[in-house]
């Protein structure tokens, strides 16, 4: 199978990537348009074999399956470039906000799957959702699970549940890396050395999240199992209630999941 990536950046790298270690793809079986000479040549370099160049056309037309790796307002300008995309071909995008009835208007097909996939694709961990247009066959649903399973998990939703995957995961990472860096000030605060307390802010949040994954125990009643009374941990938790942490996370994902969803009214 033939893959033509249009954007070649960091998600289009990571996806390429995955593919070729995973051994779904040869990376000869790979190409990336790009109008950026710096973005091409990082992406030869992260998928040694694969090919790429500035015609979005010629890639496209050479490929099974096109995978859209733009930012949401150059989908449309991408779409009329490349004209009706033939329905022996299937379009992945991985836009934030654009929808599946946007993309068959304006690449004139349903064989399309819209994809909201995260960073963390970049090391294997990733995290994405996807839904399907009407005329996406189970082969095709198959080789979108294959290529997510590649880089990370995957589920398939209704598409407006994929704005919510957009908050929470989507955007999700960046929450993180604030709690990991706000961690690690309260260890430099209480004199630890910054390298130190970066690290063990670092180490501590894999953990965690290692922990809930591998036990299938609620975050709560693992929280439970480290909270004695009267003791420190529950005096921490306290001081993150008053400052509203819980309430003020589930704020986050609301308003990034809404932002989303006006990326895609944006471009009607």
């Amino acid at each position: 199978m033939r893959i033509g990536f249009i954007g070649a950046g960091q998600m289009a790298r990571a996806f390429a990537s995955g593919m070729v270690n995973q051994g779904l793809v040869a990376a000869s079986d790979l190409a990336a348009a790009d109008c950026s000479q710096a973005a091409r040549d990082l992406f030869e370099q992260g998928v040694p074999g694969a090919t790429t160049q500035d015609d979005n056309q010629a890639v496209a037309a050479n490929a099974d399956l096109v995978l859209l790796a733009v930012k949401p307002h150059h989908v449309p300008l991408v779409a009329t470039a490349l004209g009706k995309l033939s329905d022996e071909k299937l379009l992945i995008s991985i836009a934030a906000g654009v929808t599946l009835e946007q993309l068959s208007d304006w690449f004139s097909t349903d064989r399309v799957v819209r994809v909201m996939p995260n960073t963390p694709c970049l090391v294997g961990v990733g995290a994405s959702g996807y839904c399907c247009g009407p005329s996406v066959t189970d082969k095709d649903r198959d080789e979108v699970r294959r290529l997510l399973e590649s880089v990370g998990i995957c589920f398939e939703l209704a598409e407006p549940l994929l704005d919510a995957v957009t908050g929470l995961s989507g955007s999700g990472p960046a929450f993180v890396y604030k709690f990991i860096e706000s961690l690690s000030d309260g260890g430099v605060r209480m004199g630890l050395p910054r390298d130190i307390a970066l690290q063990l802010a670092a180490q501590t949040v894999s953990g965690a999240a290692e922990m809930v994954k591998a036990s299938g125990d609620h975050p709560a009643v693992l929280k439970d199992r480290v909270t004695s009374p009267g003791g420190t941990t529950i005096a921490g938790i306290d001081a993150l209630e008053q400052g509203a942490f819980r309430g003020t996370v589930i704020q986050a994902v609301k308003v990034a999941a809404e932002r989303s969803r006006e990326l895609g009214q944006s471009e009607d």
